[in-house]
């Protein structure tokens, strides 16, 4: 079996053969996906295929192909649908952080002790994200089971076999809890790093939430169980049940008519049937409740004409219409005519014969937009003369 040299060689037939291991991704439960599924995929060249196969990516069973467990897990662990829960592994890590402790006190070159603290702060960070990881697969796994499991023995044993999974995990819990609290406060202590200070608080909040979820877990699988027990209960009596009344014993070994006779459950009532009354006026105005209307009129043959009622005629008030006018000054005429005057700016716009009443007010407003407007075509002077208590500059046409 061939190795890949580096890593740019092994990302580099990930990616090329990106869309084969995607679909061998999503059918990994599946029994198996066949040969000649792969030789579509990559363009019918079973040398891409046997690239793979030499390197341990995939492996053939048969006429099917499967992903190597190696980078199967790995595609899971970090898409995070795998639905193992694995408390091993967070006890490997409790082990290995003991033994690198220990490792670091007896290390007196600061290099390598400072690799033994790197190695602690990595182990702790993954021992937090495999719990929280851990305790959402025991969830998952826990509903999956109580949902879908069809058998109610098999149902029994995987939640109680779960339940044996959540103590473990509790178990790790307390043990790292009490790694961080008082086993190792030496090492704590003397190890002064801010990013291990850091990476102990988070974790501690990750166990934390591991411990409070945990508590829920307990209480669904109780939950779940009773269930279970009192299902299974019932469906024996049944299977009695149905057992005596197939050998015609059923009258004659139980007393169940006496039992039903006394049993006044709401099971056995008729259901109720509350009715309800519409309004008229949602009645006349709803289309649906006429048509509904309508089909009950043509089923139960009446003989009543259902006319829908028709609206008053709309005056022809309503109808009229109404032109309202408006006068408009157009800047540009009047800069024209003042163009062509010889007056200046201010003069011009008060002797300004306009289409409607202007007061005086609303002159000096045109004028101030006339210079604001077109300031480049004017002549504005240093001179200002006063007009009804309004000081205005002496503005001409250019020449």
């Amino acid at each position: 079996m061939d190795s890949f040299s580096n890593i740019k060689e092994l990302l580099s037939a990930l990616y090329r053969e990106r869309e084969l291991l995607t679909e061998m991704f999503k059918m990994r439960k599946s029994a198996s996906y066949k040969y000649e599924y792969a030789l579509d995929l990559v363009n019918n060249d079973d040398t891409r295929i046997q690239y793979l196969m030499c390197r341990s990516v995939i492996r053939q069973n048969g006429s099917s192909l499967e992903i190597d467990d190696q980078f199967l897990q790995f595609f899971e662990q970090l898409l995070e649908a795998n639905e193992e829960i694995n408390t091993s592994y967070i006890n490997e890590n409790l082990e290995k952080i003991t033994q690198n402790i220990d490792y670091y006190f007896n290390e007196t070159n600061e290099q390598r002790k400072y690799q033994y603290l790197r190695t602690i702060k990595n182990t702790f960070r993954k021992t937090g994200t495999i719990t929280l990881r851990n305790v959402v697969y025991l969830k998952r796994n826990i509903d999956n089971t109580f949902k879908n499991e069809p058998n109610y023995k098999n149902k029994r044993a995987k939640l109680l076999h779960l339940d044996s999974k959540r103590k473990n995990i509790v178990q790790l819990i307390s043990e790292t809890e009490g790694l961080l609290t008082a086993d190792k406060q030496t090492f704590f202590k003397t190890a002064t790093d801010e990013e291990l200070n850091r990476i102990v608080v988070q974790l501690k909040i990750q166990l934390g939430k591991c411990t409070h979820n945990l508590i829920e877990i307990e209480k669904q699988i109780i939950d779940f169980l009773n269930q279970i027990q009192f299902q299974s209960s019932v469906i024996e009596k049944l299977r009695v049940i149905k057992y005596l009344k197939d050998q015609f014993t059923l009258e004659t070994n139980t007393d169940f008519r006496s039992v039903l006779s006394e049993n006044d459950s709401v099971i056995f009532e008729s259901n109720p049937a509350y009715p309800l009354k519409l309004s008229l006026e949602f009645l006349q105005s709803d289309e649906d409740a006429f048509t509904s209307i309508l089909k009950i009129a043509k089923r139960m043959k009446s003989g009543i004409n259902l006319k829908r009622p028709v609206a008053e005629k709309i005056s022809d008030e309503y109808l009229e219409t109404v032109v309202q006018e408006e006068i408009q000054i157009n800047l540009e005429e009047v800069k024209n005519g003042f163009m062509a005057s010889g007056y200046d700016l201010f003069d011009f716009v008060l002797r300004y014969n306009f289409a409607k009443e202007v007061s005086f007010e609303e002159r000096v407003t045109i004028y101030c937009q006339l210079v604001s407007q077109y300031e480049n075509i004017f002549e504005i002077t240093d001179k200002s003369e006063e007009r009804r208590d309004v000081e205005v500059a002496m503005i001409y046409p250019k020449g």
